[in-house]
């Protein structure tokens, strides 16, 4: 039987071609027809909701970087068009130029249509001449003046300087930091219950500027009763951390004071193992009597550990950087004290625009994150200085520093100095947390030039280095090592504009001869020489030399102290190599005082010592010291006196009025007060001073006999004796060495301007060594010098 398969019948290929067409085109059609309704839907869409923003375009800024106006613009380009967006944008521009001082800028938003439903947005600045606070008012302020309060405040009046400075700029943030300088300088001063009432800024339009008023409460002034500690830790007794209380009975309170003595006993207790105790400032006000008894509370702390620190916004300095201000780390137990003294660390470094240090609940209840939020500023400088100097005469810097070098909170400086009488160059470099430790270590590289030709008749370069380590025992007490290593070269000029070596050289067609060829004494010395002690020290002298500087420092200000001591003392050996031999030690101590409301008295008293030791008979060695390693004072130690002007002289030589040689010991003392200058706003920063110095310098040890191997110089006799004659070979210098006390009284002005300090003095010496009569001429007198000005700008 047989089985028949009929086969399908296969579609032509054409066929099968067209009907895939015929798909594909319906497929397409609607596909395009769903385009055309959705772009028609957003075309609706676009139109209902306004034109896109293309771009938006800032112009006529000149004085404000476009940066600053664009990053707080809210407008956005591929967003949609939005007018009141538009609007409180020209506000927030506006308020960019009042911050920088242009009140009166003028912003015209410009809407520019472009196609496919696109527009730009353009901003047009004016930006109007610079506004400045015209005037700064305080109400309700009965004890403290107004001068006095816009003195502490950062923000300063519009005046003749204002092309100089930007403080005089209206800016919210700067007078919200301001009030609290007010506050703080209020509860510093005794004024518990000190508060500010109002704070109103109105811009004048007619004064071109605005006005800031202040309106305070005083209260009266407090002072401290008694003085209490109450310790509520078993382990710590009273006895053990009285010491660390800074505060006494009788003295007018002072809010900085309760807060480092606070601050001084969580750390001592801390230290004793317990991290936890919190020192609580307790007072009880007694209005009959304006008295306040203060108490310190110590007591455990809950125990609460720091899970976390996060340090934000900063995008240059280094985390390390801002995390070993803190003195407690990750794991440690949580103190609010320390907390706070590492956020006025951090905002001393003038690293930042502004610090803020919060906290928030960790993983657990006895947790808790600390968060560090601070904003970089610009630390680097560049700097053109130039000023004038009665010992320097006219002298330009050119420097460049950086005080967070590369973010790592380094400090660099490289500067070069050109003037009349003095150049050089020199570099520093300070790595404040030396091996990660609260020490700063450091490196000095100089090169200065100094013509001393005037006073001396010689000329000095002195090149070398030092390096140093800081170690900060206190607040107020560093110790400081140092090591310096340097080479002096000691030049005497001798041609026909300085001749003050012909007498030993003579210059040929100028310097006058006797019969025998030796110089005329009479001419060589007469027209100026170098003394045969500096002769004797001409040439290099190299100085390996190792130091240890001692600092206390309670000033209230650094830059312009009206209360607190300042002492600083010196001690250096050197003889660790080179051609020096000597123990030095020099001492400076200042106690400024208030007397009265801006009425600052000043006391100073300085002093120094240096012996040489070694074998006898060598310059450097005991008894003996080099020309170069001597004491040259004059008016930093007695105003009214020249450079080098006092002090012991070599009489020997004709030239009268030079070659002072130096000394051994000196001592001084000063009083002066100073006071502003009535009638004159106080951020001019003008100053009237009177003041009366005393002091002396003495103990010249250098040698005063030299071999000079049958090189005759001189003919005749000295004045004391010593033949000096063309056949014998040791010469001789008499010195002059009196220890009287010099005086003087006198005025100064200062300027602590927006270029530099400045300050004029002019000085009567009210008691001199008047020199010895010799051959009928007066020799060995000081020189004097009553006007004395010193100075320097920045621009």
């Amino acid at each position: 039987m047989m089985s028949t398969t009929t086969p399908r019948r296969k579609k032509p290929a054409a066929t099968a071609v067209i009907a895939m067409s015929a798909l594909m085109a319906g497929i397409t059609a609607a596909d395009t027809a769903f385009a055309q309704r959705a772009t028609q839907g957003a075309r609706r869409a676009s139109a209902a909701q306004g034109p896109v923003i293309n771009r938006v375009v800032v112009e006529g800024n000149k004085r404000v970087e476009k940066a600053l106006i664009e990053g707080d613009l809210q407008v956005r380009a591929r967003t949609p068009y939005n007018q009141t967006a538009i609007d409180a944008d020209v506000q927030r521009i506006l308020e960019v130029y009042r911050r920088s001082g242009r009140g009166l800028a003028q912003v015209t938003p410009r809407v520019v249509d472009l196609p496919n439903g696109t527009v730009d947005v353009v901003y047009t600045i004016v930006e109007g001449d610079k506004t400045g606070v015209k005037e700064i008012r305080f109400v309700g302020n009965n004890q403290i003046s107004s001068s006095r309060l816009r003195g502490v405040m950062q923000t300063t009046e519009t005046n003749l300087l204002s092309f100089l400075k930007s403080t005089d700029v209206y800016d919210p943030d700067r007078i919200a930091a301001d009030i609290e300088l007010i506050r703080r300088y209020y509860l510093k001063n005794g004024y518990a219950d000190f508060r500010v009432v109002s704070n109103d800024v109105q811009f004048d339009p007619n004064a071109g500027g605005y006005v800031v008023t202040i309106a305070v409460e005083e209260g009266p002034q407090y002072r401290i009763g008694s003085v209490n500690v109450d310790s509520r830790i078993p382990e710590i007794p009273v006895e053990s951390v009285s010491g660390d209380v800074v505060t006494s009975a009788g003295a007018v309170y002072n809010a900085d004071a309760v807060q480092k003595s606070v601050q001084a006993i969580t750390v001592d207790v801390a230290r004793r193992g317990y991290p936890f105790a919190q020192v609580r400032p307790v007072g009880t006000r007694d209005p009959a009597t304006q008295t306040i008894g203060l108490g310190y509370v110590i007591e455990e702390g809950p125990r609460v550990y720091i899970e976390r620190i996060n340090v934000r916004g900063n995008s240059r300095t280094r985390d390390y950087v801002i995390r070993r201000e803190f003195d407690l780390g990750e794991g440690d137990g949580y103190n609010q004290v320390l907390i706070d003294r590492a956020e006025r660390r951090l905002n001393n470094l003038g690293y930042f625009k502004r610090v803020r240090i919060s906290n928030e609940p960790g993983s657990a209840p006895d947790r808790v994150v600390v968060n560090v939020d601070v904003e970089d500023q610009s630390t680097g400088a560049f700097s053109i200085s130039g000023g004038y100097s009665t010992n320097d005469g006219f002298i330009g810097e050119v420097a460049v520093s950086e005080s967070n070098f590369l973010g790592r909170g380094q400090f660099v400086r490289v500067a070069g100095q050109l003037g009349q009488r003095t150049n050089g160059v020199d570099f520093s470099f300070t790595e404040p947390y030396f091996l990660g430790y609260r020490m700063s270590a450091g490196i000095d590289l100089f090169s200065k030039f100094s013509d001393q030709t005037r006073y001396s008749r010689y000329e000095n370069r002195v090149t070398g280095g030092q390096l140093r380590l800081g170690l900060p025992f206190t607040e107020e007490f560093t110790l400081t090592l140092r090591y310096s290593l340097f080479q002096q070269e000691l030049d005497i000029p001798n041609d026909l504009k300085q001749p003050f070596n012909d007498c030993s050289v003579p210059i040929a067609d100028y310097t006058v001869l006797n019969a025998n060829g030796t110089p005329s004494r009479a001419f060589c010395e007469g027209n100026g020489e170098a003394s045969l002690a500096i002769k004797e020290s001409a040439g290099e002298t190299l100085t390996s030399l190792a130091g240890l500087t001692f600092n206390y420092n309670t000033l209230d200000s650094n830059k312009d102290p009206r209360n607190g001591f300042y002492a600083e003392a010196k001690t250096d050996f050197a003889g660790l190599g080179g051609d020096s031999r000597y123990f030095r030690a020099t001492g400076d101590a200042r106690y400024y005082y208030e007397l009265m409301e801006d009425i600052v008295g000043i006391a100073r008293v300085q002093g120094g010592h240096i012996v040489g030791f070694g074998d006898k008979g060598t310059a450097g060695s005991g008894g003996d010291l080099r020309i170069v390693d001597q004491f040259f004072l004059g008016p930093s130690l007695v105003r009214g006196f020249a450079t080098n002007g006092i002090g012991p002289r070599d009489i020997s030589s004709l030239d009268v009025n030079a070659n002072a040689i130096g000394g051994t010991t000196y001592f001084g003392g000063t009083l002066e007060v100073q006071f502003p200058i009535f009638g004159l706003p106080r951020d001019l920063g003008l100053k009237g001073a009177v003041f009366a110095d005393a002091g002396t310098l003495f103990g010249y040890k250098g040698p005063t006999t030299f071999d000079v191997n049958g090189n005759s110089i001189i003919d005749g006799f000295g004045p004391t004796g010593c033949q000096r004659t063309a056949d014998v070979t040791q010469e001789c210098i008499s010195v002059l060495d009196s220890k009287k006390l010099r005086s003087s009284v006198g005025a100064s002005l200062l300027w602590s301007s927006p270029l530099g300090p400045i300050r004029f003095d002019y000085a009567i010496a009210t008691s001199k060594e008047e020199g010895v009569l010799v051959d009928g001429v007066r020799v060995g007198g000081d020189r004097t010098q009553a006007f004395r000005f010193s100075g320097g700008t920045r621009f």
